[in-house]
């Protein structure tokens, strides 16, 4: 059974800096994309970006779902964890965050949350003062 497992979140104060962590079974990310998600409260989840393999040896398949972590949050990885570095931390960051799979190979344009079959049970960041 696969098995995904989020670690990391924590009280942040708005402008800081926090990375959250998504540990893999072994091999899993020689085949298989990880999609960031979160949860806030009262809300649906919602995609927020990918990281993936890539032709290049050196770079990875990257998508990013929301404009609004465009410049503040990436995603990066080792051979068992996929990491979300989330920088310029804001209140409307409030989130479980999530990782995920859609068992597919590579990132998918859609930010559709319907797709994806085995999740993490998600870790809580509060950003606030």
């Amino acid at each position: 059974q696969v098995q995904l497992v989020e670690s990391g979140g924590r009280l942040v104060q708005p402008g800081g800096s926090l990375t959250l962590s998504c540990t893999t079974p072994r091999d899993f990310l020689d085949s298989y994309a990880i999609t960031w998600l979160r949860q806030v409260p009262g809300k649906e989840r919602e995609a927020v970006l990918c990281l993936s393999l890539s032709n290049s040896s050196t770079t990875y398949g990257r998508t990013t779902y929301l404009d609004s972590v465009k410049g503040r949050f990436i995603a990066a990885r080792d051979h068992v964890t996929v990491y979300l570095r989330m920088d310029r931390l804001k209140p409307e960051d409030t989130a479980v965050y999530y990782c995920a799979t859609d068992l597919g190979d590579s990132c998918s344009n859609s930010g559709s949350t319907d797709r994806f079959k085995i999740w993490g049970q998600g870790t809580q960041v509060t950003v606030s003062s």
